[in-house]
């Protein structure tokens, strides 16, 4: 499956006396390695934001976890692309011990493109072309449709 990764290493504080993250610390993993992703295709968010004036804000995100991460553990954090619609985006995160492989957290998170406007409102806009093609690599296979599908964005 093709996904983007980074790693990252549990910091004092991260995480409980057994090994169970702080959830916050989960959603802040995932956000950095999407501003990551971003930034390497060529769309760093906060370039679009003084650019364009346009960023990807949270729709949804769900999390649960699987198994413990501790202070000085070795996380890789993955990404991938399970639906682009045409103003919004789903990622399919997972984040597993870098060492053994064991699951530490699994979820989804739903992003929808917006456009910034003078007073701070933000207006949900089409994901323009040029950055879809960047992020076709890493939509699962058989994702859904990338441009003109009958959704709900």
């Amino acid at each position: 499956m093709p996904s983007f990764t980074t790693e990252v290493t549990v910091t004092w504080g991260e995480s409980d006396p057994f090994g169970l993250v702080y959830y916050p610390r989960i959603l802040a993993w995932f956000n950095d390695a999407e501003h990551e992703l971003f930034r390497r295709i060529g769309y760093p968010i906060d370039a679009m934001i003084r650019g364009e004036r346009t960023t990807f804000v949270m729709g949804d995100i769900r999390f649960r976890f699987v198994g413990p991460a501790a202070y000085g553990d070795r996380v890789t954090n993955s990404l991938t692309l399970a639906h682009l619609g045409e103003r919004t985006l789903t990622w399919e995160c997972e984040a597993r011990q870098s060492t053994s492989g064991a699951a530490v957290t699994r979820g989804r998170a739903v992003r929808v493109y917006a456009h910034i406007g003078d007073d701070g409102s933000l207006r949900s806009v089409p994901i323009p072309d040029a950055m879809r093609r960047a992020l076709e690599p890493f939509r699962t296979p058989g994702g859904q449709a990338v441009a003109g599908e009958a959704s709900s964005d």
